[in-house]
């Protein structure tokens, strides 16, 4: 009875050292956390890069897209419409799609030209561009995207 004692006393101190050097040292996770911050610092531009590309396609896109709709709307109806709302009331647009900057508001109507004007005693839109001055990934504000 007495040898099973001291065996079990023996695992039971062994089992104690074990745990006691099975955590990590503070090296090790300074370490760990260096190389974690080092990963953070290369994707996260990247990851920046990547939203603005992506507002910069759908700003674009919606640009493009706006466009097309006010010339169909000017060569189906043989006059250009005078507001966005127009548009939209006509079915061309479920709703006025959103600038860049993120709002459907800051859209710059610009006249259509009076040479080629459908109606010359009542011009209207010819074309829109963003209302924002903020710089593009060009070097260009979006105010001069086309």
């Amino acid at each position: 009875m007495r040898l099973q004692s001291k065996l079990s006393h023996r695992r039971a101190v062994a089992g104690q050292q074990r745990s006691a050097n099975a955590g990590f040292t503070l090296i090790e996770m300074v370490v760990v956390i260096s190389l974690i911050l080092v990963l953070l610092a290369i994707a996260l531009p990247m990851y920046q890069r990547s939203i603005q590309n992506a507002r910069e396609a759908t700003f674009r896109s919606n640009m493009m897209n706006l466009n097309h709709v006010i010339q169909e709307y000017s060569q189906y109806k043989r006059r250009a419409p005078q507001t966005l709302d127009e548009v939209v009331q006509a079915g061309y647009y479920k709703f006025i799609p959103n600038d860049i900057t993120g709002r459907p508001d800051t859209w710059v109507t610009e006249p259509e030209d009076s040479d080629k004007a459908w109606d010359p005693n009542q011009p209207g839109i010819g074309w829109v561009h963003s209302g924002s001055n903020e710089i593009g990934s060009d070097g260009r504000p979006y105010s001069e995207w086309r």
